[in-house]
C-alpha cells in the first residue's frame, strides 16, 4: 500500500474510534436499518456518469464554494446515475453532513448519493447508510480479503452498492476473487480502474487501456480520476467502461449540468 494510503487508513482508523466513542455500533446500526432506502442506480443507455461533490482535490487544492443542495440537484437533473460524495475531512474537505444533506436533496430526484472516503471498518457503511447514501466505495488494497469480503456483505445486507476500487492487475485480481460469491441476489457491484498515481498524484496516461481488458464483461466497469473531456468520455466507453467517475472537472466549472450531459452524449455515441 502506498504511504498516501498508509496515511489515510490511519486517519480513517483514529475517526473510526472517535465514532465509536460516540456512538455504540448497537445503536448505529439501529439508525441505519430505520433510514429510508435510497434509489437504486440511475443507469440510462449504454454509458452513464457518477458526478462527485468534493470540496477539494489533494491534487489541485481547493475547487470553490459551491452550493451542495445546488451543485448535486443539477448532477441529478442532468443525467448523473449517482453522486459520490466525499466524507474525508483533511484531504478533500468533506464530512458525514455533506453525504446526508445530498441524499436528502437526492432521493426525492431517484438518485443515489454514494459515499466515498478511505473506509476500513463495517461501522463506516452502516454511518454511510444512516446518512441516506445508497452506495459506498470500497479501495480494495487498503483491506485485506476476509475485510473487505466483510465491508461487502454488511453493504448488501443495508442494501447499498459498491464500488471496489482498484489501481492494478493485483487489485483486480483480489476484487474478481469476491465478486463471483457476491453478486447473487445482492445489490449492484461496480468494478472501478482509478488512473491516479498515489505518490505523486499525477494522472496515469494509459491505465484505463492497460487494465480494461482484466475487467471481465457482465460487471459493470467504470472509469476513475483524470477525466475532464467529452472526447475522454468517448475513448473510454470505446475501451468498453460503462460508467466514469468524474469529480473535479464538474466542481470547477460553470455549467456542470452542460458539462454532464455533452460527456454523456459522447459516451453513448461512442459505445
Amino acid at each position: 500500500m502506498s504511504s498516501f494510503l498508509d496515511r489515510m487508513a490511519a486517519a480513517s482508523r483514529a475517526r473510526l474510534d472517535e465514532a465509536r466513542s460516540r456512538e455504540p455500533l448497537a445503536a448505529l446500526r439501529s439508525r441505519a436499518f430505520e433510514t429510508p432506502p435510497a434509489p437504486a442506480l440511475r443507469l440510462q443507455g449504454n454509458f452513464n456518469l457518477i458526478a462527485e461533490f468534493k470540496r477539494r482535490s489533494p491534487s489541485l487544492g481547493r475547487l470553490g464554494d459551491a452550493d451542495l443542495v445546488g451543485q448535486v440537484t443539477d448532477y441529478a437533473n442532468a443525467g448523473a446515475a449517482a453522486v459520490s460524495v466525499l466524507t474525508e475531512p483533511t484531504q478533500f474537505h468533506g464530512n458525514l453532513d455533506h453525504l446526508a444533506a445530498a441524499a436528502a436533496t437526492l432521493t426525492p430526484l431517484g438518485v443515489p448519493a454514494m459515499r466515498k472516503d478511505f473506509l476500513v471498518d463495517p461501522y463506516q457503511i452502516y454511518e454511510a447508510r444512516a446518512a441516506g447514501a445508497g452506495g459506498a466505495l470500497l479501495i480494495v488494497r487498503m483491506l485485506s480479503q476476509e475485510s473487505l469480503a466483510r465491508m461487502i456483505a454488511c453493504a448488501f445486507e443495508l442494501g447499498l452498492f459498491v464500488l471496489l476500487e482498484a489501481f492494478d492487475h493485483d487489485d483486480i485480481a483480489q476484487a474478481l476473487r469476491l465478486i463471483p460469491t457476491t453478486r447473487v441476489a445482492a445489490p449492484a457491484i461496480l468494478l472501478g480502474v482509478n488512473c491516479r498515481d498515489l505518490e505523486t498524484l499525477d494522472v496515469v496516461r494509459g491505465r484505463f487501456r492497460k487494465m480494461a481488458g482484466l475487467l471481465p464483461k457482465g460487471i459493470l466497469r467504470v472509469a476513475e480520476s483524470g477525466i475532464t473531456t467529452p472526447d475522454a468520455c468517448a475513448e473510454l466507453a470505446r475501451e468498453g467502461y460503462e460508467l466514469a467517475l468524474v469529480g473535479s472537472a464538474l466542481m470547477t466549472a460553470s455549467d456542470p449540468a452542460g458539462v454532464i450531459r455533452t460527456m454523456l452524449a459522447a459516451g453513448r455515441a461512442a459505445s
